[in-house]
């Protein structure tokens, strides 16, 4: 399985600090899905027109089944990758963001401030998710059966789940 993966930050762009992000979501994935993966990887600014391109390249090109971002979903002026996702779905799935939502206020009451979507471009379901490792872990373990449910359905293969302890 093809798995896009993009990490939005200025300050890890720069090299101001390492991303952990984008790690964390490929040792996620592999531990939430018992299919080989094969991950594609960027690095970008919170630059809308660079995230849009990303997006296509990862669902046109690339073919992935999946692409998920980790960034800029908040309310700071530069987080934009919301409105980059939009440009490029066909199809929003809002509920993706709405469970994240509810999910991590619980534990993170500005859990509400932040705008995360999903949804699919030609066969290629995408998600973002939260900047921070522990909620980028906390998001996937909790949408695992869902990303399945949805690839089955776009792309009529259904990527097995391994046992959770």
């Amino acid at each position: 399985m093809k798995v896009g993966r993009v990490t939005l930050s200025d300050r890890a762009h720069a090299g101001v600090y390492e991303d952990r992000s984008g790690p964390e979501i490929e040792r996620m994935v592999e531990e939430i899905f018992a299919e080989p993966i094969e991950f594609v990887r960027i690095l970008l600014p919170d630059e809308e027109d660079a995230i849009v391109e990303a997006l296509r390249r990862l669902a046109d090109r690339e073919e992935c089944a999946l692409a998920l971002t980790t960034g800029g979903t908040g309310p700071a002026p530069r987080d934009v990758t919301p409105e980059a996702t939009r440009r490029v779905l066909q199809k929003e799935l809002p509920g993706f963001g709405e469970i994240m939502r509810s999910r991590s206020f619980a534990r993170v009451p500005t859990a509400i401030l932040s705008r995360a979507t999903a949804g699919i471009r030609g066969r290629c379901l995408i998600v973002n998710l939260p900047g921070r490792p522990s909620a980028v872990r906390d998001c996937l373990e909790l949408l695992g059966p869902a990303i399945a449910e949805c690839l089955d359905h776009i792309r009529g293969f259904r990527p097995r789940l391994r046992e959770r302890k």
